[in-house]
């Protein structure tokens, strides 16, 4: 059994995923925004790699039950209706809805991993139920891609830490189990910080967020389990 590590998208090519189980992690904020969003009845969540694009893909849904919603310097593109806080999708705001959203990182990093199956997405807010299913995939599967969002495509390490903390969740009473480098890396990293909050407070993105009056939405995602469901993407959708 094998599980990879990428710290971004850009180490993805095309077909590399093609039947391979895939978690997709980008804490801060996007795969947050999108569990808290299905958590609260959103029907789907369908991510665009650009703004333009979930323009034009909300086009062809029927508008009544569709939100447009994403960031760009993380703050709320102008003329959607929700940004990319988790704390924005609340049961009044998303319910029933399909969302559409684009992120600077987030998204971009769902999009590249289609032909992942299944692609699951993971975040602190849904870990443990994430860690129950990912190994399920690794044990059926043999082997376990995890695909870091990164910032500005960069290393994260609110996302590489989370990555490292899975791969511990899930090796448990695995025998002969290969991490390539990332993935070595990513559980070094868990040695460097004594809890999540610890771990997405001191990050980069932490930072930008709180220069734009949005400290709370780490805080939120700093919060462990508080969901139970683990979202899967294909054909497009987020479900």
């Amino acid at each position: 059994m094998k599980i990879d590590v990428h710290f971004t998208p850009a180490g993805v090519m095309a077909g590399d995923l093609a039947g391979r189980g895939v978690v997709v992690i980008d804490a801060l904020r996007a795969t947050t925004t999108v569990i808290t969003a299905l958590a609260n009845g959103a029907k789907a969540v369908i991510p665009a790699a650009t703004s333009e694009e979930a323009v034009r893909l909300a086009s062809n849904l029927e508008k009544d039950g569709v939100l447009l919603a994403g960031e760009r310097k993380s703050v709320k593109i102008e003329g959607f209706a929700l940004g990319n806080s988790p704390r924005e999708m609340t049961a009044a705001a998303v319910g029933g809805k399909t969302i559409v959203l684009a992120t600077t990182n987030g998204t971009p990093a769902l999009v590249a991993t289609q032909g992942g199956d299944p692609v699951l997405v993971g975040a602190p807010a849904n870990f443990k139920a994430l860690a129950t299913r990912a190994r399920a995939v690794l044990v059926e599967r043999g082997d376990l891609v995890i695909v870091c969002a990164g910032r500005e495509k960069q290393f994260a390490v609110e996302d590489a830490y989370t990555a490292g903390r899975l791969i511990k969740a899930v090796k448990r009473g695995l025998r002969k189990l290969a991490l390539n480098d990332g993935a070595r890396a990513a559980v070094a990293l868990t040695r460097e910080f004594a809890t999540w909050a610890d771990a997405l407070e001191k990050s980069e993105a932490a930072r930008q967020l709180a220069d734009v009056d949005l400290a709370a939405d780490v805080a939120f995602a700093a919060r462990a389990d508080r969901f139970a469901v683990v979202p899967t993407y294909a054909d497009r959708r987020i479900t």
